[in-house]
């Protein structure tokens, strides 16, 4: 009782000294987040903002008085007057630490209610001239008003015997405070209250208006401590209820076991017994599993263990460690399948049937590592299934795109919860057979982070010397991945780690040709859309040039992917038909194309029209297959600077320098007047500017172009080129040719520059490609430019330029 008196006159001490200070007319403004200071209440606070600091600082070298404001967003970082509430708390600063990181802590103590009236805005602060608000004075306490009091601290401890958190010393001091708006302010700063119910409590002046609001809040409080009081309850009943239910579990099978009846968890053991005997494990592994089951033996079945351990042992009984299928090793019947299902591909084909051959004459070999690149819609996931169909093994197929954690392919350790195998294992799992085809999809598309590296991981699984015993994280044993087939696929190999493709073997699809694409759509596409259709041969019948139609101005690919789309978009159309009543048969022509298809999509390059100065014909190869480009350049007067557009990249913006540099090496050969060069400005451009262009292939083309300009000949319009160039003027290989030349052919060039060093893809294409074209195979550019310049004369406005800026 004395040490309650003792803190009483301190209280009352404290609250004379605080009547004493002189509040200025005009304080700083500290912006507060989700707290609401009242008078009497000392609380410390951290100051981190730059505006909050300098305002600190501001009372701090003045009388030590602030005034704080909650602000009315919590989330606004850099508060305006109108962010905050105008009625807050004057406070005194009582101490002040600097922390190492640059921010504040203050011990505040507040002393008075006041209103912001007007705001000023100083060096990074605001300052406010405010107005001091003066609590109403009660004239006369009531027997009502302390009927009120009493009410509030009895609501106030049935609250605390509620499970409400309040200081033991809050509460001390509570039960001795009769001052109405002294015990509303001191309750209300302990309830924890959100900043706008505590706001409207600080903004009443009457002390009973706020002590009453006061009671209806602790009301409010006590009949929702009360009901999670009772949930609480119910809670505690349901588990007590599931422990007597445990309990009453193990006597019935205690009662169960003496009349000998059968036990539930002996059954499992035995159960997992015999898989393990079925499973033909090898003996490391039939060891792991025996030594597992007897831990499971000795668990307790309702152990969180035990669930671990009985999973694990599903995986590992339920893994076709002794389970295969065998090979078709039907060399023609299995070309039957592959001829069956794919148009051309004849490399991929020959490599299958050579693995098939062998696989005939020795029984037991390593499965190859084969690894498909091409672009989208070739048909390389489809292949997958058709080398599984041939050799009569199951197929399983996990897309690799996107995967950056290491333990997608090995696996977690079964100390994690919920910890699984790698898709690996799990994909044998889910083939059923230790030998399956195993595709691997997108493997170009494998990233990286803190998780660690998927592709580091796949070295052991694609390594034909130490895939026998890849070991997965969750087995902890090795399992024997040589008699699996796996193939990856890829749009582009350069993003393949190097380790990781030397382990494979690279396979390139490239795209198909108009002709080859039109026999792919007869024989496999149509048929299939028709029948997903509803349709039939006799219903509907496209025409060969109708196919040709939509293969060149609906679609632009390498592969068939949107040509199947456009096909079932046009079976869905006469489906309509049909299904309106309105026709029976359907003969698609060209001219019918576009009433089902709408307006062609693209639209083909047109040929020159007429040999040009300056405008050089390229071929480039593209994801859509090979594409022409032409290459203009053009000079006008200036210093001799090199522009260069069309959204060129690093490789192609070097090219045009090295041609440049070629062309200005070989001047005199050349007969242009070495002025030129330094009073001239040259402009390349490379339609179409909208699309990003790169690689070294056209280097050819450019210095052709250059070439051109500065004589002031024409170029040759019926000759396309390929090749990179170097600065001595030597042309080196390209790759793609293929879909270059093919490029070429649609535009009905038959005559094609390469270099000479791609002799031997020449010599790959099929015949139909090179049948009616010229192909000039070229060493350096001086051989280059024997045979693409015209012999139609044009009248040269460069030599004109020429002569004027001498």
């Amino acid at each position: 009782m004395d040490e309650i008196k003792k803190e009483n006159k301190e209280k009352n001490d404290e609250k004379q000294d605080n009547k004493e200070i002189e509040i200025p007319h005009e304080l700083p403004i500290l912006a507060v987040r989700d707290i609401v200071i009242f008078p009497y209440m000392i609380i410390p606070l951290f100051v981190g903002r730059d505006i909050s600091v300098k305002a600190v600082e501001h009372a701090l070298n003045t009388n030590r008085l602030i005034l704080l404001l909650t602000q009315k967003d919590f989330n606004v970082e850099i508060p305006e007057p109108s962010d905050l509430y105008s009625i807050g708390t004057v406070c005194m600063i009582m101490r002040m630490l600097r922390l190492p990181d640059g921010r504040l802590k203050i011990l505040v103590q507040g002393l008075s209610k006041a209103r912001a009236v007007e705001f000023s805005q100083q060096e990074g602060f605001y300052l406010a001239k405010i107005e001091k608000i003066e609590d109403i004075q009660i004239k006369e306490f009531t027997l009502e008003h302390e009927a009120l009091v009493r009410t509030v601290k009895e609501q106030l401890e049935k609250a605390i015997s509620l499970g409400k958190n309040i200081p033991p010393d809050a509460m001390v001091i509570i039960e001795n405070i009769d001052e109405p708006g002294r015990l509303a302010d001191l309750i209300a700063s302990n309830l924890g209250l959100k900043s706008s119910e505590a706001q409207q409590i600080l903004e009443i002046t009457d002390p009973f208006d706020r002590l009453n609001k006061i009671r209806e809040i602790l009301n409010r409080e006590i009949q929702l401590l009360t009901i999670q009081q009772k949930i609480k309850k119910e809670a505690r009943d349901e588990i007590d209820k599931t422990q007597r239910e445990y309990f009453l579990r193990e006597q019935l099978k205690a009662i169960q076991k003496e009349l000998g009846d059968i036990d539930e968890k002996a059954e499992e053991i035995n159960e997992f017994r015999r898989k393990i005997e079925e499973a033909k494990m090898p003996e490391k592994v039939k060891e792991e599993a025996e030594k597992q089951l007897k831990r499971l033996e000795r668990m307790h079945p309702e152990a969180a263990e035990s669930a671990v351990v009985r999973t694990y042992l599903e995986w590992l009984t339920e893994l076709p460690w002794s389970r295969s299928t065998e090979d078709r090793l039907d060399i023609k019947a299995a070309k039957e399948v592959l001829d069956k299902d794919h148009y051309d591909l004849e490399k991929v084909k020959e490599r299958i049937l050579e693995y098939l051959s062998v696989r005939k004459l020795k029984e037991k070999m390593k499965g190859p590592i084969l690894c498909f690149i091409g672009p989208p819609g070739v048909g390389k996931t489809s292949l997958g299934r058709s080398i599984a169909r041939a050799l009569g093994r199951e197929f399983v197929r996990i897309s690799l795109g996107g995967v950056r954690d290491e333990a997608e392919i090995r696996g977690h350790r079964r100390t994690y919860v919920g910890a699984l195998p790698g898709r690996i294992i799990q994909g044998i799992r889910q083939a059923g057979t230790n030998n399956p085809v195993f595709m691997l999809d997108e493997i170009d598309k494998l990233g990286m982070d803190f998780r660690g590296d998927p592709s580091s991981a796949l070295l052991e699984v694609l390594d034909p010397e130490q895939n026998n015993s890849f070991v997965d994280h969750y087995l902890a044993v090795p399992f024997d991945l040589s008699n699996v087939m796996f193939i990856c696929t890829g749009n582009i190999a350069d993003t393949i780690p190097s380790a990781l493709r030397d382990r494979m073997e690279i396979i390139y699809l490239s795209g198909y040709t108009e002709e080859e694409k039109l026999q792919i759509a007869k024989k496999y596409l149509i048929p299939k859309q028709l029948e997903e259709h509803g349709l039939n041969s006799s219903i509907l019948k496209i025409s060969d040039k109708a196919i040709r139609y939509i293969i060149t101005h609906y679609t632009r690919e390498a592969g068939v992917r949107n040509l199947e789309r456009e096909i079932a978009n046009l079976c869905r159309k006469v489906a309509k038909f049909i299904a309106e009543g309105k026709t029976k048969k359907f003969y698609i022509t060209p001219k019918k194309v576009s009433k089902f298809l709408g307006a062609p999509k693209y639209l083909p390059e047109e040929e020159l029209k007429k040999e040009e100065v300056g405008v050089a014909t390229g071929l480039a190869w593209t994801e859509a297959g090979g594409d022409v480009i032409y290459v203009e350049a053009t000079i006008m007067k200036g210093k001799g600077n090199l522009i260069l557009t069309g959204q060129l990249g690093d490789v192609m913006k070097e090219s045009a320098q090295a041609a440049l540099s070629y062309v200005k090496s070989k001047a005199k050969e050349l007969k242009i007047d070495e002025k030129i060069f330094s009073t001239m400005d040259l402009h390349i451009h490379v339609p179409a500017g909208a699309i990003p262009k790169d690689g070294p292939s056209a280097g050819i083309t450019m210095a052709s172009a250059i070439a051109s300009v500065f004589t002031g000949k024409p170029l040759r319009k019926d000759v396309a080129m390929t090749g990179e160039i170097t600065l001595r003027g030597r042309v080196l290989p390209i790759g793609g040719l293929k879909e270059k030349v093919l490029a070429a052919k649609r535009m009905g060039i038959k005559t094609v520059i390469i270099p000479k060093r791609n002799k031997k893809d020449l010599e790959e294409l099929p015949k139909y490609v090179k049948e009616g074209m010229k192909f000039i195979l070229v060493e350096s550019m001086d051989e280059v430019l024997k045979h693409v310049f015209s012999k139609v004369k044009v009248k040269a406005k460069t030599q004109k330029i020429a002569a004027k800026s001498k």
